[in-house]
């Protein structure tokens, strides 16, 4: 009798064991170019940034959508730029998931990059494109640190003309939210759409 009911429960784990196998192997691990952060818990689980209108947006506003982040100023002559023209061509060879992706360009110059600047620069690139900054150095600070981004003034020859040295990749965030990539400079827009096509799965 004692056997008899070991042989079931074990029969029943081994039906359980089968059944989990059976469900990892329909769940493939996604596979990027770039590089996965997901494990990475310590980071980038959110912000709060002022918008051209004055609102304040927060990582829930864009939920359903996969958000590219990335942090510049208006004046950088060739960094910023070039990625926000590469972040075009993604959109572009998206087509119509480009819907669905949610491009956001932080500034860490908000004493030059006023609202009404962020207004008609970030979205001159593509209009789906939105513009943040924020409210004070403090904000600054804090979503600078929270992203572990790099950001340092180089003096110019008079007080307004200076440079700032800066972390120069993006981060990727799933529809639900979830800090998923970290983006590096200049992949080419080919592999980043591939990227954010993953994503979006």
């Amino acid at each position: 009798m004692y056997l008899q009911k070991l042989l079931q429960v074990m029969a029943r784990l081994l039906t359980l064991f089968t059944l989990v196998m059976v469900l990892a192997a329909c769940s493939p691990k996604q596979s990027f170019k770039n590089i996965d952060i997901t494990s990475s818990t310590a980071f980038g689980k959110d912000f709060s940034l002022l918008d051209p209108g004055g609102k304040t947006r927060t990582l829930g506003d864009f939920k359903g959508k996969v958000v590219v982040m990335f942090f510049g100023y208006t004046q950088c002559p060739d960094v910023c730029p070039t990625t926000l023209a590469e972040m075009q061509q993604v959109m572009n060879l998206m087509g119509p998931q480009a819907d669905k992706v949610q491009v956001l360009f932080v500034t860490v110059d908000p004493e030059r990059d006023t609202a009404e600047i962020l207004k008609q620069y970030v979205p001159a690139f593509d209009h789906r494109f939105l513009g943040l900054r924020p409210a004070d150095q403090a904000a600054l600070d804090k979503v600078t640190k929270d992203f572990k981004i790099y950001y340092k003034k180089v003096p110019g020859i008079s007080p307004g003309s200076y440079t700032i040295d800066h972390t120069a990749g993006s981060y990727a965030f799933d529809p639900e939210g979830h800090l998923r990539l970290y983006i590096k400079h200049a992949q080419g827009p080919e592999t980043l759409a591939q990227d954010l096509k993953e994503l979006l799965k």
